[in-house]
């Protein structure tokens, strides 16, 4: 399932004309609600092995706001490989795949 991109008026949080105090807080709170269970999807998503190691790196590195390093020998990628329920050599093999050229030709 792939994320719904966020708009400017999701990172508002502010109250509607007309809407009262006690409308207010129930819309910011059922907000964060739904952000937890987004995490909480995406936090198991990235261990289910029903995703291949690609997709469970590219979940982590949306979780955590960074990229997967180029360096083979870079100290995270334990912590990708921990998160992912991966091994390191698997991480190792998305870092090459990902450095690797791309053919206009490839399906």
């Amino acid at each position: 399932m792939e994320p719904r991109k966020k708009s400017f008026s999701d990172l508002i949080v502010a109250p509607t004309p007309g809407e009262t105090g006690a409308d207010f807080r129930a819309r910011v709170a059922l907000r964060h609600a739904e952000a937890l269970e987004r995490r909480q999807l995406d936090l198991a998503g990235q261990t289910a092995n029903v995703h291949s190691p690609a997709e469970r790196i590219r979940i982590w590195e949306r979780l955590h706001q960074i990229a997967l390093p180029r360096d083979p020998a870079h100290q995270i990628l334990h912590v990708i490989a921990a998160d992912t329920a991966l091994s390191l050599e698997e991480v190792r093999t998305e870092q090459r795949q990902r450095a690797a050229p791309r053919s206009d030709y490839e399906a």
